[in-house]
């Protein structure tokens, strides 16, 4: 049974939270809870889904934020790149430099590696380490269907300037990791629109085939 997965754009800085579920089970994995985490709860509730996966595609403050309220609410297992956990130690530190509040995150969060597939239901996800935007940063696979958070975007690609980044390995994730699963796969960022690896191959100006600063 193929898994379906609904998109909410939550918070002020436009951040995706997604809803991957077995539409036997209902069994449902949440992937980057940063803001507005009632949102997702009532998302979650109405559809009258399960909860069984809590997943951060990284440790950003915009991106972990709500988790733990999501997971009082709901349940679920937590998990993180365990090279992000640094992050997780200045995470307030984080957001005040943003301007955010204080935000308490799950405790003990389960390790998510490279080639690792997590059940959700009659389906699954694949997980790929993706590092650049984060040391830990991680992407999400599902049949033809991608959860990239903030390494690769519409058009662009995730930044580099903040603790941990590096756009070398930013790079080589895109181009060595994520461009070769094939043009069709969809790929759902953590911030703006939809596209496919096929587009962004062809036309990112900055890690596609005429990329300038590459």
């Amino acid at each position: 049974m193929p898994l379906v997965h609904r998109t909410l754009s939550l918070g002020p800085m436009d951040n995706n939270s997604y809803l991957i579920a077995c539409s036997e089970t209902r069994e449902t994995a949440v992937i980057d809870v940063g803001f507005e985490p009632e949102a997702v709860i009532e998302a979650v509730r109405r559809a009258e889904l399960r909860v069984t996966l809590l997943l951060n595609t990284h440790a950003h403050y915009d991106h972990v934020a709500g988790m733990l309220e999501v997971q009082q609410a709901l349940g679920g297992e937590y998990w993180l790149h365990p090279a992000d956990r640094a992050l997780m130690d200045v995470f307030n530190a984080q957001g005040a430099q943003f301007g955010f509040p204080p935000a308490r995150l799950p405790d003990a969060p389960h390790d998510l590696s490279d080639g690792q597939r997590l059940p959700i239901g009659d389906g699954g996800i694949e997980v790929l380490h993706t590092p650049g935007h984060s040391p830990g940063h991680v992407t999400f696979v599902a049949g033809e269907d991608m959860w990239s958070g903030d390494v690769l975007f519409a058009g662009s690609v995730g930044r580099t300037d903040l603790t941990g980044g590096s756009w070398n390995d930013l790079v080589r994730s895109i181009r060595d990791r994520l461009f070769p699963l094939g043009d069709q796969l969809r790929v759902h960022p953590g911030h703006g629109p939809a596209t496919t690896i096929g587009h962004e191959r062809l036309n990112n100006p900055f890690v596609g085939e005429q990329a300038r600063f590459a």
